[in-house]
């Protein structure tokens, strides 16, 4: 069975007398350990797909599930719950608060959820050392550098242990050395700990890291070929990442 089930899903903006259709009966589906990326021109609906999968926003039609759960139905309010305790959004600027600490910001989420502090304080631990900012816990976004941040942004991502993260853009605002660097942390967090990601982005090179890639226009997905291993990320980037190994 399919994590995610998308059926039939439109959604539409007004903006005065303009009707604006960015996603038009769509279908998806994506599976659980999978790493999908989603490539397509500006404007075609790929934040639009992720703020709804997200629970973010809601459909103006069709119906989304995931692990059996259709969000569609929910109300605005158990939505807000069922997201904080299944879904982990990476954006592409970062989105820390600034008086906050790299353990506070990862911490967030996890004060909408029923655990303790000495289980939030273990999750956050494991958090920082997945993304290998354990040294930066007690910095400051603005004493972090913008590799720095998005690591926290991750942490934050993935310390409720969501179902799905959904990433935006996630090296959009990097250089090309940091950006490889973070997407060699999600292949990763893909690869060694199961985690499901759906990515999107403008980078073709970023989206061959994906085992499954689509291209969205007019509304409808085209799945892309497998990429060729060379467009995989360099060594150098592979060995700035910390290796990932959950430890009890």
């Amino acid at each position: 069975m399919a994590l995610v089930e998308v059926r039939g899903l439109s959604k539409q903006f007004h903006k005065g007398d303009q009707t604006i259709t960015p996603l038009d009966s769509v279908d998806l589906e994506i599976h659980e350990h999978q790493f999908v990326s989603l490539m397509g021109a500006s404007g075609s609906g790929k934040s639009t797909l992720l703020n709804l999968i997200a629970g973010i926003d809601k459909p103006t039609s069709g119906t989304i599930v995931v692990e059996g759960l259709e969000i569609t139905r929910l109300s605005r309010s158990a939505l807000a719950a069922w997201r904080a305790a299944n879904i982990g959004y990476i954006f592409q600027t970062h989105n820390l608060v600034p008086v906050l600490t790299a353990y506070e910001n990862i911490e967030l989420p996890l004060l909408l959820l029923p655990f303790s502090r000495s289980e939030r304080r273990k999750r956050v631990e494991l958090a920082l050392r997945l993304v290998g900012l354990e040294d930066r816990a007690d910095h400051y976004p603005r004493q972090l550098s913008g590799g720095q941040e998005q690591r926290v942004g991750i942490g934050r991502a993935i310390v409720a242990d969501p179902r799905l993260v959904v990433a935006d853009e996630p090296t959009g605002d990097l250089d090309a050395d940091t950006a490889a660097q973070i997407l060699e942390l999600l292949k990763q967090l893909n690869r060694q700990l199961g985690t499901t990601i759906l990515m999107v982005t403008h980078d073709a090179q970023a989206a061959n890291l994906a085992e499954r890639r689509l291209y969205l226009e007019r509304g409808k997905f085209i799945e892309l070929p497998h990429a060729a291993p060379a467009d995989a990320p360099s060594n150098a980037a592979a060995a700035a990442v910390p290796d990932i190994r959950i430890v009890s």
